[in-house]
């Protein structure tokens, strides 16, 4: 099997989001989840329109616990034609556990690779110089042996609380380094909420200038209550793929410290109804989000970071157009 070539799915949307509630969002909860309602949870988010969800991570389980059920989870999930089921990868040992699970016939079909943008960062999450962490990737790379889609994330590109300001050549060259080795979707990933407006645009438009074969995707974290207004100048930039995870949940790994505060991902409930208000067609099911989003604070049995959970949708998109305005 071939990886897919990187293109917008073949419908009417204008944006493709990756729902992360079940693998970045749930990597920060503290208690488990069972597998029975992540995968509920995961066949609703395909069910409403997510084109991309990552569904778990080939963690080790001493450090992250909550995915200690990855292969039992993918053996039971159902599929949803045209979906992209994600499972995180951070070593080689992890790419083939995933082969295994794809060999036996229901493993998933895209996985990601990390890399960061500052050694201080790499050595405190993935135990790796940056020299090192390239290394690992290559190896991974050639152990997928093209069974996957692979997706390329470059933490730390605008920012890092350990060494303060990252060079965009130096994310280019990261990102370069990825295309080389054949991954064309690459995710520019700020990890603790730094980036601006004006250096989201800025370095999304050197990325797509230097390399228009790259297929761009936008990961933010909203830290600092930036998550709209960059995915906003990311919009604007030309970026069409952007990740978020439904009541704003996840950040690092419980057992990894760093960031401070609020540092959850972009929510999805309030990306979704913003992008259709102003006729974006995320393919979407609007209907579903408060619903969805309602679901996903049962599970975790707290109120979690949705505006429009508490405050409605936008009126000025009917509920009854769910598709686009």
């Amino acid at each position: 099997m071939t990886a897919p070539t990187p293109t917008l799915p073949a419908d009417t949307r204008d944006v493709v989001l990756c729902e992360c509630f079940a693998r970045d969002g749930l990597q920060h909860e503290p208690g488990m989840l069972a597998t029975e309602d992540k995968i509920a949870l995961i066949q609703r988010f395909a069910d409403m329109g997510f084109a991309r969800v990552e569904a778990t991570s080939y963690s080790n389980p001493k450090v992250i616990p909550q995915f200690s059920d990855a292969s039992e989870l993918l053996r039971q999930l159902p599929r949803k034609n045209g979906v992209f089921y994600k499972a995180t990868c951070a070593n080689v040992r992890a790419v083939e556990r995933a082969l295994v699970d794809e060999l036996r016939g229901y493993g998933a079909n895209e996985i990601s690779l990390l890399v960061s943008a500052t050694d201080t960062h790499s050595l405190k999450n993935l135990a790796r110089t940056r020299d090192d962490q390239w290394l690992n990737i290559a190896d991974m790379v050639a152990t997928a042996q093209n069974k996957f889609r692979l997706i390329g994330t470059i933490s730390m590109a605008f920012g890092c609380p350990f060494e303060g300001q990252v060079k965009p050549a130096s994310v280019l060259a990261d990102a370069e380094k990825f295309l080389r080795m054949g991954v064309h979707h690459i995710t520019l990933a700020d990890t603790t909420g730094t980036a601006t407006p004006k250096s989201t645009s800025a370095l999304f438009r050197q990325l797509q200038s230097a390399m228009p074969e790259v297929t761009a995707i936008a990961h933010f974290h909203d830290t600092r209550g930036t998550g709209l207004v960059n995915y906003m100048a990311a919009f604007d930039a030309g970026v069409r793929y952007f990740d978020c995870a439904f009541g704003g949940v996840g950040g690092h790994p419980v057992k990894v410290t760093y960031g401070q505060g609020h540092t959850g991902n972009v929510c999805t409930e309030d990306l979704v109804d913003f992008f259709e208000t102003m006729g974006v067609n995320t393919g979407i099911d609007r209907s579903q989000l408060l619903d969805v989003g309602q679901q996903c604070e049962e599970f975790l049995a707290r109120e979690l970071s949705s505006r429009v959970l508490r405050s409605g949708l936008n009126p000025l998109c009917p509920v009854n157009s769910p598709v686009s305005c």
